[in-house]
């Protein structure tokens, strides 16, 4: 899958969370990542908790249709406490 973003928004991303949207889709290699959709009112959107290097990132992205080859960034943060707790439960599942 290619992955698109608009570079002003990732160059806010970074300064806000620190974290490179060039970072944020190496969540997609890791074979555990969780994918589910987000409930944000602006369409279709989807939420992924995933590793990438040594931290365990939150990634919301959404994907085309119908072929979905490609995907969007929208933000990408370390994720919390929480969400890193949801996702080592699953892999432990």
């Amino acid at each position: 899958m290619a992955w698109t973003w608009d570079p002003a928004k990732a160059a806010a991303n970074l300064a806000k969370h620190g974290v490179t949207f060039e970072l944020a889709i190496t969540v997609f290699l890791d074979p555990c990542h969780l994918s589910e959709p987000d409930p944000h009112p602006d369409g279709d959107r989807w939420q992924t908790i995933g590793r990438a290097g040594f931290a365990t990132l939150f990634v919301v992205h959404t994907l085309t249709e119908p072929d979905l080859e490609y995907g969007r960034i929208i933000s990408a943060r370390r994720a919390t406490g929480p969400e890193r707790k949801r996702y080592e439960q699953a892999l432990h599942a």
